[in-house]
Formats: structure tokens, C-alpha cells, sequence
């Protein structure tokens, strides 16, 4: 019985070459496979890191548009219910001034060179 155990040799010890070169070729089927695998979604990839900076850049719009809006209806809070603001928002519409204001305008020099 010990001459006989003695010859058994497990099946990754058997082979020689041929089993490296199975391994080898076992791998390079794998690595193909993931490569190609990889390929296919580079595109995908791609697709979702513009879609994630579009969503970054509607994001920072719709901030803004937040703001304008909390601004706009401020304005109209003062417009419905501030008779003191709608006077002044008329007289500066219209170049006007009340007797006892003094009107400082400032030009932004956008057309002065």
C-alpha cells in the first residue's frame, strides 16, 4: 500500500508545461474577457460623469432661481403692503424727488472710457 501511495501525484503537480501553459491560457481567456467587459462600459462611464455635472450645473440654476424668487416676492410683500416703498420705487422710476430728499446717482461708467 505505500508503494502505491507513494506514485499518486495530485493533478496540479502533474503536467508539467502543459498545465502552465492551461493556466497561462486560462488567464489570458479572463483578462480578455474582463477587458472587453471593461471597454463596453468606459462609454457608460463616461455618460454618467457628464450627466452628474449637468445635475451640478441645474443644481446651482435652481439655487439662483431660489433666490430670485425669496427676492422678487420680498419685492412684492413691499409693493402690496409698504406705501413708503411704492413712493419711492415711483419717484426713482420717474426721476422725481420728494422736498425733502437729496438724490445721489452714481453711474457705473460702463460707457465712460
Amino acid at each position: 500500500m505505500n508503494a502505491a501511495h507513494s506514485d499518486f501525484k495530485p493533478p496540479h503537480q502533474a503536467g508539467g508545461i502543459w498545465h502552465s501553459l492551461n493556466r497561462f491560457l486560462f488567464v489570458l481567456i479572463v483578462l480578455t474577457g474582463l477587458s472587453t467587459i471593461g471597454y463596453k462600459m468606459l462609454p457608460e462611464i463616461g455618460k454618467r460623469k457628464e450627466q452628474e455635472v449637468r445635475a451640478d450645473e441645474l443644481q446651482g440654476r435652481v439655487e439662483k432661481e431660489k433666490q430670485t424668487l425669496a427676492s422678487n416676492l420680498r419685492i412684492e410683500n413691499l409693493l402690496k403692503h409698504d406705501p413708503e416703498y411704492v413712493g419711492l420705487i415711483a419717484r426713482d422710476r420717474l426721476d422725481l424727488a420728494d422736498p425733502r430728499e437729496t438724490i445721489y446717482r452714481i453711474d457705473s461708467g460702463k460707457g465712460v472710457r
